[in-house]
């Protein structure tokens, strides 16, 4: 039978009920994973993800951060965060708005869930002493600004962000909108007008993973930063203005590597190389000469055990690299905020 490749506009329109679309968060396994794999990329032990020691106790930090998320959610139940009401909803999904939006009215429960991860995190002052001062900050926040750093973190305006306060604030939301967002349908949830947004709450994509195992093998995600969820998009289209004639992936390598003499060595041996679990494409940069941004995206099929949000902290030494050759990050990690520097 002959076959041939399908061109981006036929892959668009195909039928999407074939493909999930939307990946709900699975708030009671979510946290726990990612507190795993960043003491994994804290370790070093992720040979697709080299990660400098500064970064190491911060990644640990987090992991802690991630441990007390874990406990908030297993503390509160999977109902613990109630959804708006149904006219909110019903209006949300006849519109093709977000059903959870970010910018909208916040739960009341999110404050609860905010003053238990940090009771959480008291348990881990003794093995990460520098929890302390970030805590006695954090309590000393009033309420109006506490508010305040919420909008600015949901709405992403990087003026109103404490860097020191707000990964725990961030870390909070994140637990209340995953909670929301795991009681929804994910077959009722509209797709919104540009493929960019998160289809539940509306905020940007922290990062996209290639997933594996039934429905979705193969197919490219965009992970969000806020409610957890994820929504396919076909893979060389930018995640940013979704173009889709200049993309690249940038990687990296060995210094010592040469991936061609590797090929014609394995061709004059009579072998082919492995292409499953390679780890110079466990993490890469999807860049875009059209719109010159980047979004990081990281492939299960060579790391099964990816995790965007913790893959994305660990690897800024790829941010660096292209952030040299003229790209600019597209968007932010929750848990890491840096001021930009004044000229």
């Amino acid at each position: 039978m002959v076959q041939r490749l399908l061109q981006p506009g036929e892959i668009e329109a195909l039928d999407h009920n074939a493909i999930p679309r939307l990946l709900l968060p699975h708030p009671a396994t979510l946290f726990a994973a990612r507190a795993a794999r960043l003491r994994q990329l804290a370790a070093g032990a992720v040979p697709g993800i080299p990660v400098e020691d500064s970064l190491r106790g911060y990644l640990g930090l987090m992991a802690h951060v991630a441990d007390a998320q874990q406990a908030v959610v297993a503390a509160l139940g999977a109902l613990g965060v109630s959804l708006p009401d149904q006219a909110a909803l019903k209006l949300a999904h006849d519109h093709n708005m977000p059903p959870l939006p970010a910018t909208g009215s916040r739960p009341p429960e999110w404050r609860t869930v905010f003053d238990r991860l940090l009771d959480q995190l008291d348990g881990a002052v003794a093995s990460a002493p520098q929890l302390g001062a970030a805590l006695e900050h954090l309590r000393a926040i009033d309420d109006a600004g506490l508010e305040g750093l919420a909008d600015a973190i949901l709405g992403g305006y990087l003026d109103g962000i404490d860097p020191l306060r707000a990964p725990f604030v961030a870390a909070a939301l994140q637990v209340s909108w995953s909670l929301m967002a795991a009681q929804l349908d994910p077959a009722w949830a509209q797709p919104l007008v540009t493929g960019t947004l998160c289809p539940v709450c509306g905020s940007q994509p922290v990062a996209s993973a290639v997933r594996i195992g039934g429905q979705s093998q193969g197919y490219r995600y965009l992970h969000c930063s806020c409610c957890e969820s994820e929504w396919h998009m076909v893979r060389v289209k930018c995640s940013c203005c979704e173009a889709n004639g200049k993309v690249a992936y940038q990687g990296l390598v060995d210094k010592h590597a040469d991936p061609q003499a590797a090929n014609v060595a394995a061709a004059a041996a009579g072998k082919t190389l492995d292409k499953a679990n390679d780890p110079t494409k466990v993490a890469r940069a999807e860049t875009c000469d059209d719109c010159w941004t980047y979004r990081k995206i990281f492939n299960q099929e060579h790391d099964y055990h990816i995790e965007p949000v913790a893959d994305d902290l660990a690897s800024m030494l790829l941010d660096v690299l292209v952030s040299e050759a003229g790209y600019a990050r597209a968007s932010g990690n929750p848990l890491l905020w840096l001021k930009e520097e004044e000229a």
